[in-house]
């Protein structure tokens, strides 16, 4: 790859970088790897940053038939600094494209990357993303999308379009051109979890680069759709992790991102939805102070870790 190339390569040579980001589910990884080294459109190296450094993690990955690169941390990362990490590994390494995927979920079969990658080469994109679909019923998909004022909650209600521009799911299979990561950047380590895919989204979109989702080919997820939570009828909607640690990375985060360029003109829209949703329909005082209680600390950069 050519520095600062002012193109993607989308020729037969491209070179195509997998990163997987894994922590204490070795079982689950085993299976996202049968499907990345099954492609149609072989991956040109694996990389795998292992959070939890287990010895038999790296084991596994040494096992994989194409090139790997077994990256263990004794830090525990996050995704943010595990991909921040996989993804400047892949730029040393020449990569072209870096295809991006968490352990928990897998390409839906062995012409995901062929597909993506064609779909990126016809619309001229820098960065293509697979619908997100559920792991366990691959009609429905893993999160709601919203088309205009319409949450869309099966592959079917999205219509038989190839590509919707400027949307985008980037840690779920997303494939991401070397000249994107050079103008918006890699994930910022302090987000730790929660929001990091969010905030890189934003600046995707403020850059201007042409981006979108393939919708003739999936990422299957396990469905995380319990979180968002519908108000006013379903016509909106607010996340509630059940889990207090996921809450508290939620609303951190999502607190800095409120604040940052681009995102600032949702701030009263946040404050109302999340504020109907305590107070009115949970009836839950104590919830909405905690809420802004993470909410400014995300605005403050307070990036502190919820006590065990």
């Amino acid at each position: 790859m050519s520095e600062q190339s002012a193109t993607p390569v989308y020729g037969d040579d491209a070179r195509i970088v997998a990163i997987v980001v894994t922590h204490k589910r070795r079982e689950l990884l085993a299976e996202s790897l049968k499907v990345l080294g099954s492609q149609t459109r072989p991956i040109d190296h694996l990389i795998v940053v292992d959070n939890g450094n287990e010895a038999e993690v790296g084991e596994l990955v040494k096992q994989q038939p194409m090139e790997t690169t077994y990256l263990g941390s004794e830090h525990n990362l996050g995704g943010a600094g595990g991909f921040a990490l996989g993804m400047l590994h892949a730029l040393t390494m020449g990569a072209d494209w870096v295809w991006l995927a968490d352990d928990d979920g897998r390409p839906e079969g062995p012409d995901v990357l062929a597909t993506l990658f064609d779909c990126a080469k016809r619309h001229q994109l820098v960065e293509v993303s697979p619908v997100v679909a559920d792991i366990d019923d691959p009609d429905r998909l893993a999160f709601p999308l919203r088309r205009g004022v319409v949450w869309r909650r099966l592959r079917s209600e999205l219509g038989d379009e190839d590509f919707l521009p400027g949307i985008a799911s980037l840690f779920n299979g997303a494939l991401v051109s070397a000249e994107a990561v050079d103008k918006i950047g890699v994930p910022d380590l302090r987000l730790f979890v929660r929001g990091d895919e969010v905030e890189v989204h934003r600046r995707l979109v403020r850059s201007g680069l042409p981006f979108g989702t393939c919708l003739q080919t999936a990422y299957l997820h396990p469905n995380g759709s319990a979180e968002f939570k519908p108000i006013l009828g379903g016509r909106m909607h607010t996340q509630y992790p059940d889990d207090p640690v996921k809450r508290h990375f939620t609303y951190r985060n999502r607190g800095y991102l409120m604040a940052q360029p681009g995102m600032r003109k949702l701030l009263p829209q946040e404050v109302a939805r999340f504020g109907w949703f305590f107070l009115v329909q949970q009836k839950d005082p104590a919830g909405l102070m905690e809420w802004l209680r993470l909410q400014r600390m995300g605005r403050r950069e307070q990036f502190d870790k919820p006590s065990s």
